[in-house]
């Protein structure tokens, strides 16, 4: 018998009925492993196309790799604001040294013909400039991205006004991060049509005046520098309040807010004791989030949950009503990896975690933490005293036993 032959729930993301609030298990097939789902209206996935699009209320936000659209994930996010009030027509923000322009031509990433296109009028910082208000008084971290796509400006980067030392330029050839100058890293994506999705986030010190971002068409070594009639195509300006950006928020007129996901298997009968194994496919999305949490909905103490700690830390939280045990264990991995995790809870007091197909703790004498932990989160710390952290899951299975050393191995591998 296979290991997934043993599993007595299987998730793998790919149906949904948003009418019923639902995200289908593959096993068991009668509905008792169906997930409830919570999504805001008009939030945003990547369709098979590698398109962007916007969802229905609760339907379950499937995701494709624009660049290799297989099997979709689950996406699962924090609520947050976009607060650039035109995010497509950027009339509503600041431009020096260059000119805005429709462009029909081009078919945007959502499919439409709603592409721009910037023309440095000067060398000197041609650029757009988004300025807020004044900080909060506790620093703060902002992430601002766009879709860029190569007309005749090869680089363009994003910085801080008040982060004189940290920005990022970007390749727009090569699809490259050329220089990323600061404490929060950028990224580059790649999308349909030649378009990336070019980020940067920079923690917003309090003695800072403003919040004041700019987006500059630049040379391969100086940001704020350009060049003389280069030309770039954009689309879909965000600025977050947060660490790493997140899905597309599309605004007309004011800032729009997009509510938290959650994805929730409340009262589940499938196992109700030890032993049993999880398993858990996931992309890193943030550190401190959760690959998944078995809780009790309405206690905020009582978890079984793996959680990405650090750069270096990956940890086991494990608790009741009455003791709580955390365990943190060296594993390097980064934001944006994919980690395959089985956990084997074995009783009370003994655990296996394997990561991607390596042992990493075997624990006999643990703190004794009996069962009762009925509901499961996806990619959600807890229900109560809910952090609002969210992490995506590409996969998700449950076996009520504790899998061999060898299974875990496979499984994870």
């Amino acid at each position: 018998m296979s290991i997934y032959q043993k599993a007595s729930l299987v998730q793998i993301p790919s149906g949904y009925k948003a009418a019923d609030d639902k995200l289908y298990s593959v096993v068991p097939s009668n509905g008792d492993g169906d997930f409830t789902v919570t999504v805001a209206a008009d939030a945003t996935r990547v369709n098979k196309d590698g398109l962007i699009e916007s969802v229905v209320a609760d339907q379950a936000r499937l995701n494709y790799d624009p660049t290799n659209p297989q099997d979709p994930h689950l996406l699962l996010e924090p609520s947050r604001s976009n607060l650039i009030t035109q995010s497509e027509t950027f009339t509503t923000i600041s431009k020096s040294n260059l000119t805005v322009a429709d462009n029909t031509s081009i078919v945007d990433p959502q499919g439409n013909t709603n592409t721009k296109t910037l023309t440095a009028t000067s060398y000197d910082q041609p650029r757009l400039e988004w300025r807020g208000t004044a900080v909060p008084a506790s620093n703060t971290s902002y992430a601002m991205s766009f879709w860029v796509r190569y007309n005749t400006a090869r680089y363009v980067a994003i910085a801080h006004f008040s982060q004189t030392g940290e920005y990022a330029i970007f390749d727009l050839v090569d699809g490259e991060v050329e220089n990323d100058v600061g404490t929060q890293t950028a990224k580059i994506e790649a999308y349909k049509n030649g378009w990336y999705r070019v980020s940067k986030s920079f923690e917003v010190p309090s003695t800072a005046s403003y919040n004041f971002w700019k987006f500059t068409l630049c040379t391969q070594t100086a940001p704020f520098t350009g060049v003389s009639g280069e030309k770039a195509d954009v689309f879909g300006m965000q600025l977050e309040a947060g660490s790493y950006p997140t899905s597309y928020i599309p605004t007309s007129g004011s800032p729009a807010t997009r509510t938290v996901d959650s994805a929730h298997l409340l009262n589940q009968t499938l196992f109700t004791d030890y032993p049993f194994t999880v398993y858990a496919n996931a992309k890193v999305d943030n550190f401190s989030n959760v690959a998944f949490s078995l809780i009790d909905s309405i206690a905020s103490n009582k978890y079984l949950c793996v959680q990405f700690t650090s750069s270096s830390q990956i940890g086991v939280l494990r608790r009741d009503a009455s003791n709580n045990d955390s365990d943190y264990y060296s594993f390097s991995y980064s934001i944006g990896d994919t980690l395959k995790i089985a956990i084997s809870y074995v009783n009370n007091t003994s655990y296996k975690l394997y990561v991607n197909g390596t042992e990493v703790a075997d624990i006999t004498s643990g703190a004794s933490i009996p069962f009762n932990h009925n509901d499961i989160s996806l990619g959600q710390f807890r229900i109560a005293g809910d952090t609002g952290t969210r992490n995506s899951i590409n996969e998700f299975m449950l076996f009520n036993e504790a899998l061999s050393d060898s299974e875990l191995q496979t499984l994870t591998s």
